[in-house]
């Protein structure tokens, strides 16, 4: 059986791999059976990637909101868009788990040119140049030139003096971040050049994807009893995580909900938090 990618390119399906993202939702190992025998007796081929993550999407939100809230995590991404500013404001949220201080839509000035830096982060004696490549199209890709380009605005920034969380500070490193995925040629030129370059699903012990499960932090687009219009609301109050929601409930009164939706809300996110922790 063959299923068709976004591309129209179809590719033999794999049913490990299918189970794997189930698993990835948290789900119990017998849960994750029951929801893939579900979607294969709904299988057909040719069927449309789409189709498939909707098939799954459901049959997991029929067991718990949290594990299709988990699974949904690359989309959910996607809706911190459309421009990507909000999600620059969730990378600026990743690294300050770090322990980094963190600033977001900053202006300086470069050996040669003016350079507008996503997200600045410091830690110590390491200053990060970072740069945010938010894409909307599901299998899009930054080819060679991005991360070229981005080599030549850290060397243009690196070694100047810039007035930074209450200190002067240098860069020292840059970072390339996107929601996306990077071409080969990419990879292979960042490797090359030691680049610091973050993918969903690269690299792949570290990537966006597994970083965000290991951490837990899920941005508040992740959950699934919220419309669009009602996380459009949140973000824009600066709720950016699942995490700032469980913090501070009061967030959901810009919302206006009704108290039975508000409570599904709450339990939603502490389900998509906590248990995980619990399993480990």
């Amino acid at each position: 059986m063959r299923v068709k990618k976004y591309s129209g390119e179809l590719v033999p399906f794999n049913g490990n791999s299918l189970r794997h993202s189930l698993a990835r939702s948290g789900a119990t190992a017998e849960e994750v059976e029951l929801v893939y025998d579900n979607i294969q007796d709904r299988l057909y081929d040719g069927i449309s990637t789409r189709e498939l993550y909707e098939l799954a999407f459901a049959c997991l939100r029929q067991h718990r909101d949290s594990y299709a809230a988990r699974y949904s995590l690359k989309k959910a991404l996607r809706e911190l868009g459309p421009e990507g500013f909000y999600f620059e404001r969730w990378i600026a949220k990743l690294f300050a788990d770090e322990g980094y201080e963190t600033s977001t839509g900053q202006t300086v000035q470069g050996h040669a040119v003016t350079h507008e830096i996503d997200v600045v982060a410091a830690k110590a004696g390491e200053m990060l140049a970072i740069e945010c490549k938010f894409r909307n199209d599901v299998d899009a890709k930054i080819s060679v030139t991005t991360p070229m380009y981005f080599m030549s605005r850290v060397k243009d920034v690196c070694g100047l003096p810039f007035s930074f969380f209450n200190g002067q500070r240098h860069f020292t490193d840059g970072w390339l971040v996107t929601n996306a995925y990077f071409t080969s040629d990419s990879k292979r030129f960042g490797e090359f050049y030691k680049l610091n370059l973050l993918a969903w699903d690269y690299p792949a012990e570290t990537c966006l994807k597994l970083r965000v499960d290991d951490t837990g932090l899920y941005p508040v687009t992740c959950l699934t009893t919220l419309d669009k219009t009602e996380k459009a609301v949140l973000l824009k109050h600066e709720c950016i995580l699942v995490r700032d929601l469980l913090d501070m409930p009061a967030f959901l009164e810009h919302l206006q909900l009704p108290p039975a939706k508000a409570d599904r809300v709450l339990r939603e996110a502490r389900e998509l938090i906590y248990s995980l922790l619990k399993n480990e």
